[in-house]
């Protein structure tokens, strides 16, 4: 059965897309803990992130690298960290989360809400700030 994010990769399931190439996909994490929280996705389906390929382990992180530099400038934050837990989802991925202070990294914090309206906005503000 295909994970959740393999249907988003299929187009099966919309989702708000930030950057996408040949192997990753970046997009508003829908259940966020801080504005600006953005998942990145391998296209290949693999359940835990030390069980991809070599290459796509090296290669994530320089997806992830312009668009994690983006959401630092485009919101009020110390830095963007990295967050890998993988157990709500049987498919590799990595959270950007924009951090100030240890619990904003904590996924199990209130989640934040936002009309579609504002996660365009907020695409639209990382993207304007990707190098």
């Amino acid at each position: 059965m295909a994970s959740i994010f393999s249907k988003i990769i299929a187009g099966e399931i919309p989702c708000y897309k930030i950057a996408e190439n040949d192997k990753f996909l970046a997009f508003l994490d829908i259940f966020p803990v801080q504005k600006g929280h953005t998942l990145i996705i391998p296209k290949v389906e693999t359940d835990k992130i030390f069980d991809l390929p070599d290459g796509y382990l090296s290669e994530i992180l320089v997806f992830a690298k312009p668009i994690a530099k983006a959401i630092e400038k485009a919101f009020a934050c110390n830095r963007v960290n990295i967050l890998t837990v993988g157990l709500e989802v049987p498919h590799a991925h990595i959270h950007l989360l924009p951090t100030t202070a240890p619990g904003d990294v904590d996924l199990s914090q209130p989640k934040l809400k936002f009309t579609p309206e504002e996660f365009a906005e907020i695409i639209k503000t990382i993207q304007a700030n990707i190098v």
